[in-house]
């Protein structure tokens, strides 16, 4: 029987070379760095979204009928509420674990948002969306529009004044389309608002839909990562040839469990003591009420604070009106925002004119405008996030809410330049230190006295790794015009503006000899780690 068995594996083996391929798999490395562990973070948390949203399902009845509660809550005993409302509040207090369940869900929710978004910035301010990754960038962002739609349409199934007060904004925001806008509501909601169908289709939508096109991205975006490798961060032993870190088995599979239980048992944690989104407290959903201090969940705050700062303007043209206060924050500006994320990739390649295929992560320092571009991205991001709960905000510390507006609005135009400006001259400041380090070496905390009576710090050359992290990395140059090979002024202009101080001084004598015993290559000079060194210095006298 053994046998028999081992002639069918050795089969199988011979037309699907299944031994081979596991062994590579098992053998792959993985960065030991604790950055790239994000991207697990966001895996887990999704797997836990699954397992309780699975528990949940079974629960949960997203018919609209109106019906009279009549459970064990005392306060709303008696009240007219629709069934999906009533089912919400029976998981509440009725079955047995459904509050942890309905809690351990949403905090995985918000986790999972948090850890894509985190794993995003990871990857853009380090450079690790660069040919040949520009697929997996773009899956990534796929994912995080996804996950907004699923983490919304979770937030408005309870039919509570909240989500009921969010499903109304939402409905605002698509008549606002000009021409088809009520004729997109009309489909969405089943009707006038509130509609009479809306929780029913959403239902399908967060269960069904959106997570099967969340597996397939993320399985598409597992198997990129195994067939194009890892970035890793510079060090020795680590070029754009080889990973270095821990293998698939045993070490990073055993670290990766015990980030997931850990992961788990935090989230459990936070379910049990930790009380998140209240429904019982909000009351049914009813047209007429809005609940005061309506908050949405953070990663679409952004869209209720630009709703809040934009000035009221609408315009009346051909019969119909276009409100611009609503249009304009709510669908043109996340749609640039996410055409923006789309396309940066393919803009930084086109300003670099990069052919190679980079495995080395970059330092942030190293790339002071594209740095700064992400800082001025996150500030953009936090003002309208602030504002989101500017009322909030208002009430609390007892300011003027129409002052604490317009001050955001001025703070929303100047704050993401300034960013920029800042950010940028901290990296080129923290470039130059660099090359001190290098010419140099570390401060020891000596003071020497000359003969002359002059006082002089003392230093001690860098550690080989130390060195090795700071010069194995590619510093780019700008590009010129050339018609001949079809760059254009334009392109020129653009590659100046982002590289022209992308570069340690050229004062520096071990950066000098380094780029002297280097090749030109597409507009880039790398810099390597065979010519490190200090620069002679005259003997100091004792």
């Amino acid at each position: 029987m053994r046998e028999r068995v081992e002639r069918g594996f050795h089969a199988v083996d011979d037309r699907l070379p299944v031994a081979n391929g596991s062994r590579a798999l098992l053998r792959k490395a993985f960065p030991e760095h604790w950055s790239f562990l994000l991207g697990e973070l966001a895996l887990y948390s999704f797997l836990v979204l699954l397992l309780t949203g699975t528990y949940l399902t079974l629960f949960f009845d997203p018919d609209m009928t109106q019906t009279r509660y009549a459970g064990p809550y005392a306060p709303l005993r008696g009240q007219e509420m629709s069934q999906a409302y009533a089912s919400t509040l029976e998981i509440s207090f009725e079955v047995r674990g459904g509050l942890l369940m309905r809690q351990v869900h949403h905090w995985a929710a918000l986790l999972f948002l948090s850890a894509i978004g985190l794993h995003m910035l990871r990857v853009f301010f380090t450079g690790a969306f660069r040919k040949p990754r520009e697929t997996n960038w773009l899956i990534g962002v796929t994912l995080f529009v996804l996950a907004l739609v699923e983490g919304f349409t979770g937030y408005s199934l309870p039919d509570d004044l909240l989500s009921g007060t969010g499903l109304r904004i939402a409905q605002g925001i698509m008549l606002s389309i000009p021409v088809v806008g009520t004729y997109v509501a009309m489909f969405v909601f089943g009707g006038e608002y509130p509609g009479h169908e809306i929780i029913e289709r959403l239902y399908p939508v967060h269960i069904l839909f959106v997570p099967g096109l969340l597996l397939a991205l993320i399985a598409a975006h597992l198997i990129l990562v195994v067939v194009l490798k890892h970035t890793q961060w510079s060090g020795p032993g680590r070029t754009n040839a080889n990973v270095v870190g821990h293998a698939m088995y045993p070490q990073f599979m055993a670290r990766s469990t015990g980030l997931f239980l850990t992961l788990f048992g935090v989230l459990v944690l936070l379910g049990g003591l930790a009380q998140i989104n209240p429904v019982w407290n909000y009351g049914p959903y009813r047209a007429e009420q809005v609940s005061t201090a309506a908050q949405p969940d953070w990663y679409v705050g952004f869209l209720e604070g630009s709703l809040r700062l934009m000035p009221p303007f609408e315009t009346a043209l051909f019969g119909h009106t276009v409100m611009w206060n609503v249009l304009v924050p709510a669908v043109v500006l996340p749609g640039l925002l996410f055409m923006l994320l789309y396309a940066y990739p393919f803009f930084e390649r086109w300003v670099t004119g990069e052919d190679g295929t980079p495995h080395l992560c970059d330092r942030p320092r190293n790339r002071p405008v594209r740095t700064g571009l992400g800082v001025a991205g996150v500030t953009f991001y936090g003002v309208l996030l602030i504002a989101g709960g500017n009322d909030v905000l208002a009430h609390t510390f007892d300011l003027s809410l129409n002052a604490l507006t317009w001050t955001l609005r001025g703070l929303l135009v100047v704050a993401p330049p300034a960013a920029f400006l800042l950010t940028r001259h901290l990296a080129l400041a923290l470039q130059r230190h660099d090359a001190e380090r290098l010419d140099e070496g570390d401060e020891t905390g000596n003071v020497r006295q000359s003969v002359e009576g002059t006082f002089s710090d003392d230093h001690r050359p860098l550690p080989h790794g130390e060195k090795y992290r700071l010069t194995a990395q590619s510093f780019p140059r700008p590009l010129g015009a050339d018609p001949e090979r079809g760059q254009s002024r334009m392109r020129a202009a653009f590659s100046r503006w982002y590289y022209r101080d992308a570069s340690l001084p050229e004062e520096s004598g071990a950066i000098s000899r380094q780029r002297a015993g280097t090749r030109e290559d597409g507009g880039r000079v790398t810099a390597g780690p065979a010519r490190t060194g200090r620069r002679s210095r005259p003997r100091r006298p004792r």
